[in-house]
């Protein structure tokens, strides 16, 4: 039987219409500092960023009584927002369907290593919660029959918990929450960028950021003070970090902000990479049902002609089109999957056709050509997982075109909006960074380093190796509810008026020396400059000396930036000028861990493979073993620990950290735990 979706069903999960900002709050009060007049604004809690976890965080304080107001670049138009997949994954536990427990969903969601226990646990154990609260709030979660979630298999996922509204599912999320905050009362100040984090010795004092609106003749760049004793770090991921990035453009995360503040980072040797359309058209990953129809793959060269470059790899048709189909639920790069012909040699093979300068593109029009010498492609000869789903999913049509407007009408859809019609054209792709596993390093409240700063989403480093798809959604709504109610019960955030000033001049001369019209660095520069270097030398494949000179051309970067500052066309770019500045601070801890990484015999992990001629595993291709790509194994020893960046003073400080442990035979018992919650006690 057909799928047959009505259009104006296709068209409300696709063109999902965002909630309307109310008018923002007057600046009650000025501050005079290095002769400019700065508008300033106090509450008890400040959210940087409005993404589905900054949102959430938000909603739970204003619900909990605290006095919260939202920073944001720009108001839905963040990764949460923009970015996602053929059905974007929320990943929560599965009670519904085969049964589950949130002690095996913890073990799933750390098992690649280097994943704090009790952390998983918190996830796991908080994502019905989650669920069930969104879709209180209207999130179009599918339900069968008798009321069950539907369900899927993912990333990372053997037992199938992944549920999804389709490719909009974080915009969905963004949309339910960002209305309750605006119902709820929450003020929002929208089109500004923080660029400093304001502390003292207590902790959190506030947020040093950059308006346009504010801009005039006593205070040309437009700098405003947010102060606020509790900070929520939620701005989302370095997507500036790489040239070939799915990241919606303009999304440079808080890595930076956090490193300057004295925050600790935890796990930013750890990422993810897969394919997907580029950033300069219309950046989104090809997982699920966009790989799982097998379409044809082949390259384009300088002069125009086509390849079938995945023939060169796989010993027979069935094996090719088996593992194009297994990118859906094996969408990340994963070094281990280049061995035994597994999914991840489509990555491989597909980063070396960019290397030679080809293009590639993904025909949805024609069936896989046969590999030479072997039968042609048919569904009839599929590997057994592999034609099982298909058949379930009753997709036998003849074309990948028409099997995916079966299985995921809204999938072509998506495209079409943006002018891309992959029903009659084929659509060009590559292997690109897609999320930070790492971030700010955080306790079981969201609680940095730092007195009354937390983080949740994608700025806290709550994930480890890998993880299930999804679950970076599922965390970010288990944290952001976390930490408000931490926040709620310390108190700190119920005295928004007695925030010192103390450290408001250092920010604002440090932000200011920024920027130096004669400076030889500009803008445009550092982009091509660190994107390069990241894309280059910190992506899917590394090499060890070649990683130990980009960390030290990242350093001498920063140094360069230090003394030099960087030149501004104009005073609307200081807030990129900054950022720019930041994402240099990022790149070199991201390059400063994951050179400490491998130089401590660190092997191929996750996102990465570390290329070695040693090594002791080595990919095959159908003419043969692939030896320019040996690679060293992974150290098993290394999943039991974290590398932990701070900046002190100039230097990079790397340490390891034990993961936490979670007591799995530990139990709560009814009456001696209640006087815990009663109390407050819990939140020590």
């Amino acid at each position: 039987m057909s799928l047959d979706v009505p259009q104006h069903i296709l068209d409300a999960l696709t063109d999902v219409e965002m909630p309307r900002l109310g008018a923002e709050p007057e600046f009650a009060e000025h501050v005079a500092v290095s002769g400019q007049r700065l508008p300033a604004y106090r509450t008890g809690a400040l959210v940087v960023g409005s993404g589905a976890a900054g949102l959430r965080a938000a909603v739970e304080l204003k619900r909990r009584g605290v006095e919260v107001t939202i920073v944001s670049q720009s108001a839905w138009g963040g990764t949460s927002a923009c970015s996602g997949s053929d059905k974007q994954t929320l990943h929560t536990a599965n009670t519904a369907d085969r049964g589950d427990n949130f002690q095996d969903m913890a073990r799933a969601i750390g098992a690649g290593g280097a994943m704090d226990a009790d952390t998983a646990y918190v996830e796991a154990v908080g994502s019905p919660r989650a669920m069930a609260s969104l879709q209180y709030l209207g999130l179009p979660l599918p339900q069968e029959r008798l009321g069950g979630i539907l369900r899927y298999q993912t990333d990372h996922d053997e037992i199938g918990r992944a549920t999804s509204c389709g490719p909009r599912t974080s915009r969905l999320m963004v949309k339910v929450l960002g209305a309750e905050a605006i119902r709820l009362g929450v003020p929002f100040f929208n089109q500004t960028t923080g660029v400093r984090i304001l502390t003292g010795a207590d902790g959190a004092e506030g947020l040093l950021a950059v308006r346009s609106k504010a801009r005039g003749t006593d205070n040309p760049y437009g700098l405003v003070l947010f102060l606020a004793p509790v900070l929520v770090l939620a701005a989302g991921g370095p997507g500036e970090l790489y040239r070939d990035s799915v990241f919606p453009n303009g999304c440079f995360g808080s890595l930076g902000l956090a490193l300057e503040a004295g925050l600790e980072l935890a796990n930013i040797t750890e990422s993810q990479f897969g394919i997907g359309t580029r950033r300069e058209g219309f950046p989104w990953n090809l997982s699920g049902t966009y790989v799982q129809v097998i379409p044809h793959i082949y390259s384009v060269d300088a002069d125009g002609a086509e390849h079938h470059f995945l023939a060169d790899y796989y010993r027979t048709t069935q094996e090719m089109a088996s593992n194009v189909f297994r990118k859906g639920y094996q969408w990340p790069f994963h070094a281990s999957r280049m061995l035994d012909f597994g999914s991840s040699l489509v990555d491989l093979a597909i980063f070396r056709e960019g290397e030679r300068g080809r293009k590639v593109f993904m025909d949805f029009n024609r069936n896989p050509l046969p590999v030479p010498d072997d039968r042609p492609f048919a569904l009839d000869r599929l590997d057994d997982d592999v034609r099982s789903y298909l058949t379930n999913a009753g997709a036998s049509q003849d074309t990948p075109i028409a099997r995916l407007r079966h299985m995921n009408p809204l999938a072509i859809e998506l495209y079409r909006r943006y002018k891309i019609d992959i029903a009659t054209a084929p659509l060009e792709f590559a292997v690109n960074n897609q999320h930070m596993n790492g971030g700010v390093a955080v306790d079981v409240w969201g609680r940095s380093n730092v007195g009354g700063i937390y983080a949740v989403g994608e700025a806290a480093g709550t994930h480890g190796v890998t993880r299930p798809g999804g679950s970076a959604l599922n965390a970010g709504q288990v944290f952001g509810t976390r930490a408000a109610e931490h926040i709620a019960a310390s108190g700190r955030a119920a005295r928004p008026c007695r925030t010192g000033a103390g450290g408001i001049p250092e920010a604002v001369s440090a932000v200011l020396a920024l920027a130096r019209p004669g400076s030889r660095l500009t803008l445009r520069g550092l982009r091509e400059e660190i994107q390069a270097r990241m894309s280059e030398h910190a992506g899917i494949l590394c090499v060890p000396d070649a990683v130990r000179a980009a960390r030290a051309g990242a350093r001498a970067l920063s140094g360069r930036i230090r003394s030099e500052g960087i030149a501004p066309d104009r005073p609307s770019e200081f807030a990129r000028l900054v950022q720019w500045w930041q994402m240099a601070l990022a790149s070199e801890a991201v390059l400063a861990a994951l050179d400490f990484y491998i130089a401590r015999g660190g092997g191929s992990r996750g996102a990465r493979a570390i290329r070695d001629p040693g090594g002791d595993a080595v990919p095959r291709a159908r003419s043969g073993s692939l030896e320019a790509y040996r690679f060293r194994a992974e150290d098993p020893a290394h999943r039991d620990e974290q590398i932990r960046v701070r900046l002190d003073g100039e230097t990079m400080h790397l340490s390891l950290h034990r993961n936490r442990e979670c007591d799995a035979a530990a139990r709560s018992f009814f009456e001696r735990d209640w006087p815990a919650w009663l109390t407050g006690a819990l939140y020590d």
